[in-house]
């Protein structure tokens, strides 16, 4: 497929792509969105109903009510419908750029705080105690003249070589995300491997996709890789982790995600696993030696046949033996056929 796009300079709509590319939102759906949120400020501050846009488009009937659904579904529109002073209905509509929950939109209806809640007034500093004092004006103090030269930077007093981490904050460097992960996990937690720290700080940065309010820094997600690998570590998938991350947040938004999760992480932490002792397999029993073949003196050709106990027939002997007991004790009853000529003749 060939593409040729011209930018342009004027007359546009910025259209995010979660709304161009949804795979639930129609076209109708979303030409609808585009053009309302493209009004002009005096277009859109009058109160006109959204039916009234879509009838511009030429949206009517069951067009317009299939495209209001699925903005509605999506969490694009929002309505509510109240009684007002006079006895008379109203329906307020609020359409956004991006999906909002029914708390969001009815915060952002009553004019408080937007949806990321990033739009919070900052408090009045408190004053300063006392009165505002006078500026001293003077020239430099006078000092002595010893004769002994001053050095500017005297020579250090303790000689010992300084820490690994001294170094780093010396020449101006940051300690490892590592080393303050290690320090987070506990010390009764053994080091992580290469394999759980990289599937961990996988699931860490996945958090975003569940949450916009867990993002994470690739620095943050390595920080907290360590205490999310003692997780993998005693048992727990990498799903049910991302589930115990990510469900029960608080409702009104998260301030810090990296503080969240890092007390969530121990707090929530599940209990070691429990070394199981295998059970050793049952012994076998010996199994016996074959037998010899034995002759059997039963009727017949000459025939043999390997016992397994003690018998001296073969199992055809010993069975054909014991159906003529059967037919001694338990003599055949005359054939039907008989017994209706003996009835026939006596009458």
């Amino acid at each position: 497929m060939l593409r040729h796009a011209i930018a342009p300079v004027r007359r546009y709509t910025k259209a995010s792509h979660d709304v161009v590319r949804h795979s639930r939102l129609n076209s109708d759906a979303k030409v609808l969105l585009l053009y309302v949120q493209g009004l002009p400020e005096s277009e859109a501050a009058a109160p006109k109903p959204l039916s009234e846009h879509a009838a511009r488009l030429g949206l009517k009937g069951r067009a317009y009510q299939k495209a209001k659904q699925l903005l509605a579904d999506c969490g694009y529109l929002h309505e509510w419908r109240e009684q007002g002073a006079r006895g008379r209905w109203v329906t307020e509509q609020l359409l956004a750029n991006v999906t909002l929950t029914r708390d969001e939109a009815s915060r952002a209806r009553e004019g408080g705080a937007g949806a990321d809640g990033d739009d919070c007034v900052p408090s009045g500093r408190p004053p300063t105690v006392g009165r505002p004092g006078e500026r001293t004006v003077g020239d430099s103090p006078q000092t002595e003249d010893s004769g002994e030269k001053d050095l500017p930077h005297p020579p250090p007093q303790d000689r010992r070589a300084p820490d690994a981490d001294e170094a780093a904050v010396a020449i101006g460097e940051e300690p490892e995300p590592e080393a303050e992960s290690r320090s987070e996990a506990g010390p009764g937690s053994a080091p992580a491997s290469a394999p759980e720290l990289a599937e961990a700080e996988g699931v860490l940065l996945s958090l975003r996709h569940a949450h916009r309010d867990l993002l994470l820094g690739v620095r943050e997600a390595r920080l907290l890789a360590d205490a999310a690998a003692e997780w993998l570590r005693r048992g727990v998938s990498a799903p049910d982790l991302r589930r115990a991350l990510t469900t029960g947040l608080p409702a009104d938004g998260i301030r810090s995600a990296v503080g969240f999760l890092r007390h969530r992480l121990i707090q929530k932490l599940p209990a070691a696993r429990r070394q199981v002792t295998p059970t050793p397999p049952p012994e076998r029993t010996a199994i016996p030696a074959r037998r010899s073949l034995v002759t059997c003196p039963g009727p017949g050709a000459e025939h043999v046949f390997r016992p397994r106990n003690d018998e001296t027939h073969c199992l055809r002997c010993r069975t054909a033996a014991a159906f003529e007991a059967t037919l001694r004790l338990q003599p055949l009853s005359e054939p039907w056929r008989t017994r209706v000529q003996e009835c026939a003749a006596g009458a």
